[in-house]
Order: C-alpha cells, then sequence, then structure tokens
C-alpha cells in the first residue's frame, strides 16, 4: 500500500537531469566561434597592412646571335709570343743607328754599329803576329832541310872513315832540334789563328742583328750612347737598342676566374672584341689552359690565338673574349636580369621574383655580368618577373604588389 500523496507534491517542479549541462555546452560553441571570428578578421586585416609595394621587371632571355652562344666571358690582352729586345754581347758605344719605329726588319738584318775601334787594334796585331809566325816557320822548314843534308853528309863521310863519329851525332842533334822547332811553330801557328779568329767575333760582335723577322716597336739608344747586355752605369748606360715583335706571333692572354675554369677547353672556338674596334667580331680558339693557378688572383691563365691575323692587331691591345659552346659543352639557358634585382644573402646570390602576388626567394646562379645586366644559368626562367630593388626586410612569401609595370 503506497504512502499518502502530500497537497505540497502537487506544486513541486521537475528538474530533469540533463538540463543545465545542455545550456552550457550551447554557450561554449557560441564563444568558440566569436573568437575564430575575431582571430580571423585581425589576421585578415593584418594581412592587408603588410602588402609591399614593388617595382618589378621581366627576366629576359638571350637571343640567338652568336654573342650569345657564349658560355663565359673574360677580358684580356694582345700579346706577341716572339718578342725581343735587342742588345749588344758587349758593352760598348754605339755609332750608329739604323732603324726607327714601325720599321720591318728580316732576320739577320743589321740594326746598329758599336765602335770597334780598339777591337780593329786588337785584330791587326794578331793578323800580324799569325803572319810573323808563318814567316819563323818557312825559315825552319829551309834550316831543317839543311840540316838533313848534313846529317846525310856527315853519314856517308863517316862511313869511309873522314868524319868522325861525334860530327855525326852533332848533325843528326841540330835536324831533330830543327824538326821540334817546326812541330812548335805549327802549333803557334794554329794559336794564332784562332787568336785572330777570336778578334773577328768581337768585332762581328759589334754589330747588332735582328735576331728574327719582325716589326721595330721601340727605339731604345741613340749614337753616342753607352750600351751593355747588363744594367751598369745608371741611367746612363742603355741596356737595349730596340725591341722586336713577330706580328705573326700574336695572341690573347686571360685571367679567368677558376670557378667558371671549366668551361674553357683545348680548341674551344671563341670571338674577340677589341677594345678599339667593338663591332668587330674577330674569331679565334682556345690554344692552352695553363696548369697552374694564380694564388693571389684566384685565376687560370688562358692562351688564344686568332684564326686570322690583321693589321689592326696590334701588341698590348685590350680585348674581350667570349667563349663560344661547343657539342661537349651543351648550352646554358641563359636569361638576362638587371644587377639591382640581385641581393647577397648567406654567401649565396638571390633574386625575389612574383609568383601569385607574394615573393617569392629564389637563389641563382650569376654566370656573367654585361653592363649594367647579369646573366643568370640558374634560378629564374626566362618570362617571369623579378623584383628590382628590394625593400629593406622583404621575406620570402611575403605578400607584394606592383607599382608599375617594365
Amino acid at each position: 500500500m503506497s504512502p499518502a500523496k502530500s497537497p505540497l507534491d502537487d506544486l513541486r517542479i521537475e528538474r530533469g537531469p540533463d538540463r543545465r549541462p545542455s545550456s552550457n555546452k550551447a554557450w561554449l560553441v557560441i564563444i568558440v566561434l566569436a573568437a575564430a571570428l575575431l582571430i580571423g578578421a585581425t589576421l585578415w586585416w593584418h594581412g592587408r597592412s603588410e602588402i609591399v609595394e614593388v617595382h618589378t621587371v621581366v627576366a629576359r632571355s638571350r637571343s640567338s646571335s652568336g654573342a650569345d652562344r657564349a658560355v663565359l666571358h673574360a677580358s684580356g690582352y694582345v700579346t706577341a709570343r716572339r718578342k725581343a729586345t735587342v742588345s749588344a754581347k758587349v758593352t760598348g758605344k754605339v755609332t750608329e743607328v739604323l732603324i726607327e719605329e714601325g720599321m720591318k726588319v728580316k732576320e739577320g738584318e743589321v740594326l746598329a754599329r758599336l765602335d770597334v775601334s780598339n777591337i780593329r787594334t786588337g785584330l791587326d796585331v794578331a793578323q800580324a803576329q799569325l803572319e810573323s809566325t808563318r814567316l819563323s816557320l818557312q825559315e825552319t822548314r829551309a834550316q831543317l832541310k839543311q840540316a838533313d843534308l848534313e846529317f846525310k853528309r856527315a853519314t856517308e863521310l863517316s862511313k869511309d872513315h873522314i868524319n868522325s863519329q861525334s860530327d855525326v851525332d852533332k848533325a843528326e842533334s841540330d835536324a831533330m832540334t830543327l824538326r821540334a822547332r817546326l812541330a812548335r811553330q805549327e802549333l803557334d801557328i794554329t794559336t794564332a789563328e784562332r787568336q785572330v779568329t777570336l778578334w773577328q767575333q768581337q768585332m762581328e760582335d759589334m754589330i747588332i742583328r735582328a735576331p728574327f723577322e719582325g716589326v721595330v716597336t721601340t727605339k731604345d739608344a741613340q749614337p753616342g750612347e753607352m750600351i751593355s747586355p747588363v744594367s751598369a752605369g745608371g741611367g746612363f748606360t742603355r741596356t737595349g737598342i730596340c725591341t722586336v715583335v713577330d706580328m705573326n706571333s700574336l695572341e690573347i692572354e686571360l685571367d679567368v676566374n677558376e670557378s667558371y675554369i671549366n668551361r674553357v677547353e683545348p680548341a674551344q672556338p671563341a670571338e674577340a672584341a677589341l677594345d678599339a674596334y667593338p663591332n668587330w667580331k674577330i674569331p679565334c680558339k682556345v690554344i692552352a689552359i695553363i696548369p697552374t693557378a694564380d694564388r693571389q688572383k684566384a685565376t687560370v691563365k688562358v692562351r688564344v690565338g686568332f684564326d686570322k691575323l690583321d693589321p689592326r692587331i696590334l701588341p698590348d691591345m685590350a680585348v674581350k673574349v667570349s667563349f663560344l659552346e661547343t657539342a661537349a659543352a651543351p648550352s646554358l639557358a641563359t636569361v638576362i636580369v638587371p644587377k639591382n634585382t640581385l641581393q647577397s644573402q648567406d654567401g649565396h646570390d638571390v633574386i625575389f621574383a612574383l609568383q601569385n602576388g607574394r615573393a617569392d626567394r629564389r637563389a641563382v646562379t650569376v654566370s656573367d655580368t654585361e653592363g649594367d645586366d647579369a646573366v643568370l644559368s640558374a634560378g629564374v626562367a626566362a618570362g617571369e618577373k623579378v623584383i628590382v630593388d628590394c625593400p629593406a626586410g622583404l621575406k620570402d612569401g611575403t605578400l607584394v604588389k606592383e607599382k608599375n609595370h617594365e
């Protein structure tokens, strides 16, 4: 039997067990959504305020001209493989100079003469001594002939017991003495002849001749000046008569940065442009790569020869050389951008390209420079927009807006 229900039980409010927790969850969801909207709006507004205005240019591809087929550019000078400062073997006074600048000379041609007065006197004495020795030799031969006859006669008489043995011995001794004297005088003649040859060579040494065929580029001495093969007497003694250059031996010497020497190989075709004739493209070819590097300059010397020489090519002219691509060295996909698009970060060359409204940081490889432009072999493709004069603090992924289009 259930207990009796009180009238107050009808006035009691029943509370379900889930009603309070449901209310709390709804409020939590509302708060989270509001916070997310607030954060999103803040980030959106912040992003709008960080848009950077920049100038851009379009990276352009190289044209297909011969100059743009180059894999490397370098500067150097025209040099002569055969070049000589002509001097004398001995010190002497110049009496005659037979050349002028620009004169063509042949091998062995007389360029100048030195004073030979003292040498000529010595040569005259040597020739006189030679002649005297020859006359003495003739006299000794005559005496020897007479001594041989005396010895023969003494021997015959001794057989008939007319002469004594001592007379025979004396005649034999006289003949032997003269025979020894004759041999010595023959050697004296040889010595005198060589002495004359020595003085004649000294006379020849006073005549200065061209060592090879070429062109006189400098005239360094005048008649009356002293000349010596070694530096002596300060500024009063010259060390050379002139400088002769073999124009058929002209070539180009270049110092190539060792970082790019792998782009050069023997017999590689190239084009040279003299600073004096910048629009004249001269075909040439790599002769040799000198197998050593300059530690101070970090360069390797390269010799380049002309395919055909021309009178306009002169020694010591400044020249720029473009090393052309070969079948063994495929061409590099190069583009050209202004130098002011480049930046150095962490020791590397970088560039900022415009990609979907943001700055895209690229590491690039600079293969060469041409005036105000840089030649890139990697990092940027032709037709892409790159940022010029990057603003300070520009980072990868920064929102950017173009100010103008070039």
